[in-house]
């Protein structure tokens, strides 16, 4: 029976309605997901990776209820950068037995100052708000509410018009991924609009997103992230934030690499693991970082960014993405002798120069909302079909 809008149930939101997180943190508001655990979250202190692992690309409530009314009060904090226009809301996105359904933004909560200049932060506290999605079929379905990719979501309360309850398993295998700012999904438009997400729903898998904006530095306590996380199908996205950051030189990439596929393979030891380098991205095919932010342009939202290194380091070593693509490949060749679920992808596959002409990256670093979808299928294209390294092995 239908209930009307004013018979509203709440929920508590528990892990096991929550899809893509690693933890949840009991916050003043609600819960918080987390996608690095408690662990590895005590082992650094940068400002910047604490909030892209706080902001829950591919995290989504997963609920099967005949509700036609839900409501998700959330406390956002969102970003501000000084000299900028105002970024947009953060979108939520509601699919219904896995077809798109419907789109909400919350308006207030938190405002994170940033300060690009100076390199500072401050935050503001705000009111929360809510999410609503009505006139839902009135039948039993299975709900998912994706969370915003780029906005950090408290979660406080989920209310309907009828009871919820798990999702059954539904038999599909879990795909790990780990990768930069692209991976957790940089300028597309919503949470499924990412490029995980869409090879995701391609390959009829269950994602769980460690793509961190600016983090992808092959940090120990990321490798065990992955290890220690149950997985079927794992990949791991390396490069384009080792020259953004300029934070080792070839000498220490390689056996940090070798390091991190160590780690990962004590939990995984036979899982398909893809190895990808980074898709193009001209300003530093063959010039080290940094990577700098031309803020000239600011007050349009123009902001794009620059190499700020020299070709002619990399002779000393320096990285740039070209000298990662030919050691990343190198080093996959050598352990998959020893290793055959071990392989590798070379990441203009996914997006060339071809790509590039068509579809320019509009900050010089990060793709758009058609781009995401092109890399995306790419990659379900390559990694999920048959003869790919994710592929269903029969026999």
């Amino acid at each position: 029976m239908h209930t009307t809008e004013h018979d509203w149930i709440t929920t508590p939101v528990t892990a096991d309605l929550l899809r893509g997180a690693l933890d949840l943190e009991r916050a003043a508001h609600g819960v918080l997901p987390h996608r690095l655990p408690a662990r590895a979250r005590a082992q650094y202190t940068d400002g910047q990776l604490a909030m892209a692992e706080s902001q829950p690309s591919g995290v989504r409530l997963v609920f099967r209820t005949r509700a036609t009314a839900v409501e998700l009060d959330t406390l956002p904090t969102k970003r501000v950068y000084v000299g900028a226009p105002p970024r947009p809301d953060g979108v939520y996105d509601l699919l219904v037995d896995g077809r798109p359904a419907g789109q909400s933004t919350v308006t207030g909560g938190n405002t994170l100052t940033i300060d690009m200049t100076a390199r500072t932060a401050t935050t503001e506290p705000g009111p929360p708000g809510t999410v609503r999605f009505t006139g839902l079929a009135d039948r039993v379905k299975d709900v998912e509410i994706w969370l915003p990719h780029n906005e950090t979501a408290e979660l406080i309360a989920l209310r309907t018009d009828a009871p919820v309850e798990p999702v059954p398993d539904r038999g599909r295998k879990v795909w790990l991924h780990h990768g930069s700012s692209i991976s957790q999904g940089s300028d597309a438009a919503s949470p499924t609009a990412i490029w995980p997400a869409v090879a995701a729903s391609l390959g009829g898998v269950e994602l769980i997103n460690l793509g961190l904006s600016g983090n992808a530095l092959l940090d120990p306590f990321t490798a065990r992230a992955l290890r220690d996380t149950p997985a079927d199908l794992i990949s791991v996205k390396i490069g384009i934030n080792l020259v953004n950051t300029d934070l080792m030189r070839l000498r220490a990439f390689t056996p940090a690499v070798h390091g991190f596929l160590d780690t990962v393979r004590e939990g995984h030891p036979t899982a398909p693991l893809l190895v990808a380098s980074p898709i193009l991205c001209p300003i530093h095919e063959d010039t080290p970082g940094p990577s700098a932010p031309d803020l000239s342009g600011m007050s349009t939202g123009q902001i794009r960014f620059r190499a700020a290194g020299d070709p002619a380091e990399r002779a000393n070593g320096k990285l740039a993405l070209g000298v990662i693509r030919d050691e990343l490949a190198r080093i996959v060749a050598q352990r998959a002798a020893e290793d055959p679920n071990l392989h590798y992808l070379d990441g203009r596959e996914l997006y060339g120069q071809a790509d590039f002409a068509e579809l320019p990256l509009p900050d010089q670093l990060h793709p758009d909302t058609a781009t995401h979808r092109r890399i995306g299928e790419r990659f379900a294209g390559l990694a999920f079909t048959a003869g790919g390294p994710f592929a269903e092995r029969r026999g």
